[in-house]
């Protein structure tokens, strides 16, 4: 029996080892690929995560909403963050915090009259349901944004505006269109547990140019209208104030002659005072001037 030589190692042991260092190795990688570095994740302050599994049996969407703050997290887990807190999110044709591409919507009136405008929404998301609604979407929150959100706020908006003519919407009607529109998005998306509080213009409707300088003349012969009216309703003040002005002088005259005629002696004593005591009253005959009561020709000088 030959003796083996303890200094020199064992060739199915070194594989052994050999085979275990890499099996180590390729976990790690494994491990450090899935994001179990840290074996956990952060959820921002005003949000909810929604843990997804990807390994195993239990793959799938977690049904527990988890808080914010540190959460665990496993082998092929990770987490989804939807807000829970009310924000404030636009569509509009400028580029803004989201992007830069043009998101306004697009819409017609009930003569399919094409326009355009920006809007913005304030929502959030209830924690409970959070799971379910990533269940249903498979979105995160920023792609249910951009995708049925969105779609829902754009049909909502033409189904209410195609009822009514560009001159309800140009005359204050929009806030009615725009109302009723979050009543119809609300409907949908609020038993889904996504609470939809506000929808708005944000800045005028954007008509096309031939729509708004026919509703420009319209108004401003509206208003030229009004102003003509108001005209005339002057002028026709002013002269019936002087027919009125000279009904009441005739009627003045009038009651003044009759008081006259029924008062013999009060025309005597207008007389009297018109003559200022010259033309003493009863007399036939009074001459005014130079020798008015001098002799009468033919009369006797000393009589």
């Amino acid at each position: 029996m030959t003796a083996q030589n303890p200094g020199r190692s064992n060739p199915m042991r070194s594989a052994f080892r050999w085979g275990g260092g890499v099996l180590v190795l390729l976990l790690l990688l494994l491990l450090g690929s899935c994001g179990i570095g840290m074996v956990g994740s952060v959820i921002q302050p005003g949000d909810v995560g929604v843990k997804i599994k990807t390994l195993g049996t239990a793959a799938g969407v977690d049904p527990k909403p988890y808080p914010s703050g540190w959460n665990f997290k496993g082998l092929g887990e990770h987490f989804v963050e939807y807000p829970v807190i009310e924000r404030t999110y636009t569509y509009t044709r400028e580029a803004d915090a989201r992007g830069t591409e043009n998101e306004e919507i697009t819409f017609a009136d009930n003569n399919a009259l094409s326009m355009t405008a920006d809007v913005q929404l304030v929502l959030q998301v209830n924690p409970s349901a959070a799971p379910a609604l990533y269940k249903r979407w498979r979105l995160s929150f920023d792609d249910l944004l951009d995708t049925p959100i969105r779609n829902d706020v754009r049909t909502a908006i033409a189904a209410e505006a195609e009822k009514v003519p560009v001159q309800f919407l140009y005359q204050g009607g929009r806030q009615e269109v725009i109302r009723k529109a979050l009543t119809r998005i609300q409907a949908k998306w609020e038993p889904q547990g996504v609470h939809i509080s506000q929808l708005d213009w944000i800045g005028p409707i954007r008509y096309p140019e031939v729509i708004t300088q026919s509703i420009q003349a319209t108004t401003k012969a509206n208003a030229d209208r009004v102003a003509a009216e108001a005209k005339v309703a002057v002028a026709t003040a002013n002269a019936d104030a002087q027919i009125a002005t000279a009904k009441g002088e005739a009627e003045s005259i009038r009651l003044r002659g009759e008081a006259l005629r029924s008062s013999p002696e009060v025309v005597q004593q207008i007389y009297a005072q018109r003559s200022a005591g010259l033309c003493p009253p009863g007399t036939k005959t009074c001459i005014i001037g130079a020798g008015a009561w001098g002799l009468v020709p033919g009369a006797d000088a000393d009589k």
